[in-house]
Parts: C-alpha cells; structure tokens; sequence
C-alpha cells in the first residue's frame, strides 16, 4: 500500500513545502536499468504482435468521456468510481484513458480502415484506486485488438499471441482461464436466473454486494471477496444459458487452444470488470504470485462497442497486459531479469577530453556503443567506471598514444591488452565484438 502524500494546508495553498516535491501518490519512476528491461519487453511484444500481422496504433491519452460512458457503462466502477475527469480551457468534458480497448475502437470509427484491422499497442492507463502491488494510478498495457470478424479462429490466435508472450518472457506458471459472456438473445436469460439466486441468498453476500446486486448481478461473480465466492460456486452458470450459436463458438475455441496445445480450463465465474464483453472472455493468471492480486493479463470480444459508441456493427476481440504486475510475476519466477547492456568499449583519455569526445563520435556513427569519463579524471579513476559499465574493452590514450596516433586496446575481462592505430580502431573492433 501506497500512503498519501501529507503537507499542511498552508503548504499546499502556497505552493511550497518543507520536503521536495514528489510523484503523486499511486505513479512512480521507472529509472535505468529497470527500464532497460521496459524496453525489452515492448520490444518482444511488438515483434509477436508484428509476426501475426498487428500494427501499432497510437491513440490520445485524453478522450472524450462520452466514449467511456457509453463504451463501458456508467454502472461500471471504472467509469463510476476510478476514472480521471476534466474539464478543459474550452469546457470539454475529457477522460484520462482508464483502459486501452475502447479508444482503440473509437479511431476504428473514426477513420474507418479495411477489415480486419489488427492493431497492438503500448500505453499508460489511469484509474484512481487503491495502489497495489503492480498496479498504479498511472499503470501501462500492452495489447492487441482485432476488429471486423465473428471467426472463433481469431479468439484463438488473440489469445495464443498473449500465451506465446508470456512464454518467451520465461514464465511457466500461468493460469489461463476461459468464458463465455453470451450475446444479446441468451445473457438477459441467465441475468435473470443469477438475479434470483442471488435474492435467496443475499445475507450471505458482502456488504457492497448485499444491497447492490440486483443492478447488475455480474459484478458478483467477479467479487473476490471470500462470502461472494462462496455464495457463487453454486450459482447459475452462463455456459448453461448460451444458444447454440454461442456454444458453437465457445466449443470451437477451446477446440483450438487444444490443438495449438495452449492448456486452459473453463471458468464459469469469469466476467471481467467491463460490461462491454460478449462471448469469449479470458485471463491469465501468474501462479507465483499471491491469488488476490495474479491477473497478469486477459480480454475478449466486445461485439458491440463499435455500436455503443455510434459505429456500424463491428465484432471484434483483443486483449491487455499490464507491465507492472507482469514483471512482478517474472520476479517472483526469477525469469526475464534486468540486465542492463554493456558499452562494447569504454574511452579513457588521459590528454584532456578531446580524444574521447571524437573517438565516441566515430565509435557511435560506426554502430558500436562508447562511453566515456568526464571532468578530466586520473587514469584509475577511469578505469574504476569503466569497469562498473562492464564494457568489454577499454581503449585509452595518453601522453604516448597521442604522439603515435595508437590507442591501447585493452580486454577488460582478460586483462590483455594491444597498441592499435586510431585509424584501424573501428575495425578491429568490430572483429572483436561482432556485427
């Protein structure tokens, strides 16, 4: 748990305070070499996501917040209770993005691109909760959305794309769990059937629940709270209530999934927290870390946001990731730690500077990474950040070299070293560290 930033009224009115000014409660920094790792990780996504004919898309942080109220619904608690809402200079009403689908299909409205559209993404979200491990006020995602088609043959490449992630980040105990949510003809059925079992035993309920239920009976079944799961492990089932057009495409995802060998159970309790879902519903859980808090990522179709939000019917499916908790999981497994590059060569100048600012120069315009000291340190004290940066050789220029026009090309991790000339530095570098 985060704890709120404190200050005197006085303090906060005037705009000055005793202590440095601080990240607002529920955000943080994210410093090298962590972020190094930040990089690695969109990266490997964006080359998965790349491979099976995603493109990145790029969208406003700000939004208008009909899209939200419209898209997700205001009985939600993240549009009811979480989202982040301004008013701009003109009198605009705008949202801070609380999550990544819903803007995802406002710019598929908007600008109207040949289906199917496949686009993945890299993006902070905002929601004004209660921080927890790896998850913020500002948080980040990564994710696909895949608009144009019904095909179940689409789920299972969604899905199979964010099981392959997680496998090349090194995780092996992943949970994935699926649903169906039904369409439009069968949940009213189920809503009602959920609704009255729900009645029977609303005493036993939580205290959010026992009262509020019968708005929106779903929310129960995505309650963690322990009297709420009680009372559902009895509960209706939608599977039981789908037609036989959805339980045709249920039957025909999980049919894919075994074939492509991705392991999956069936979960009936699982509805996720947006109202906008239909049919397929995932989410994969990391086993390593505490159950209340192990959602690493999940999704599903939304069939009918393009509609809600003044579109023209549009089925479509995707999925979001959040950085935060999934490098946690990767902790908690010891996989895809950090580790921060090494320079191929560290400069040491011992004549001023001026050698090591040209020699990085060409070393860089050449492709190989060069660092250096500055504030014209002694030769140990050179070597001492040298051997921090973990580079892998060191080429140092004294007095000598200078006059020769050479540089000592020395092997850090053999300690062997060589006289080369300036000229023929870039190639025998290149030899020595590769392409």
């Amino acid at each position: 748990m985060v704890e709120e930033q404190s200050g005197s009224k006085s303090e906060r009115a005037s705009g000055q305070a005793s202590e440095p000014i601080r990240s607002p409660v529920g955000t943080r920094d994210v410093l090298w070499p962590e972020s190094e790792r930040w990089e690695t990780l969109v990266a490997t996504f964006a080359r998965r996501a790349r491979l099976a004919g995603y493109g990145l898309l790029l969208t406003p942080v700000l939004e208008d917040v009909r899209l939200f109220r419209r898209g997700i619904g205001d009985e939600s608690e993240v549009v009811g209770k979480e989202m982040y809402e301004l008013t701009d200079r003109s009198g605009r009403a705008l949202a801070l993005r609380p999550e990544g689908t819903a803007p995802v299909v406002r710019a598929f409205v908007q600008h109207h691109p040949p289906v199917p559209w496949k686009v993945w993404y890299v993006t902070p979200a905002f929601r004004y909760e209660r921080p927890q491990a790896g998850r913020y006020r500002q948080h980040h995602q990564v994710g696909v959305e895949a608009l144009g088609t019904e095909d179940p043959g689409l789920d299972v490449e969604v899905i199979s794309l964010a099981a392959g992630f997680y496998d090349e980040l090194g995780l092996t105990r992943v949970d994935l769990s699926v649903n169906s949510m039904g369409c439009a003809e069968d949940r009213p059925k189920y809503v009602v059937a959920l609704r009255e079992y729900l009645n029977e035993h609303r005493d036993m309920l939580c205290d959010e629940h026992r009262e509020s239920f019968g708005r929106n009976p779903l929310r129960v079944l995505d309650c963690k709270r322990p009297q709420c799961i009680a009372v559902t492990e009895k509960a209706p089932k939608m599977v039981d209530f789908l037609d036989e057009p959805c339980a045709a495409h249920l039957a025909q995802v999980r049919e894919g999934l075994d074939a492509l060998g991705i392991g999956h159970r069936l979960e009936p309790r699982l509805v996720r927290g947006l109202d906008y879902y239909t049919r397929t519903t995932f989410e994969f859980a990391a086993l390593a870390l505490e159950s209340a808090q192990n959602a690493i990522g999940g999704g599903g179709r939304y069939d009918g946001l393009s509609e809600a939000i003044g579109g023209p019917p549009t089925p479509g499916i995707g999925f979001g990731i959040g950085i935060e908790r999934l490098l946690l999981a990767c902790d908690a497994e010891g996989c895809f730690a950090p580790e921060p590059s090494a320079p191929d060569v560290f400069v040491i100048d011992v004549t001023g500077g001026g050698v090591a600012r040209d020699l990085c120069a060409q070393l860089r315009d050449a492709g190989l990474s060069a660092q250096r000291a500055y504030d014209n340190r002694s030769l140990n004290a050179q070597m001492k950040v040298a051997d921090r940066t973990r580079a892998r050789f060191a080429a140092i220029v004294g007095a000598r070299e200078l006059d020769e026009g050479t540089v000592t090309l020395r092997a850090l991790h053999e300690g062997t070293e060589t006289s080369v000339r300036r000229e023929e530095l870039i190639d025998r570098l290149r030899k020595e560290v590769g392409p």
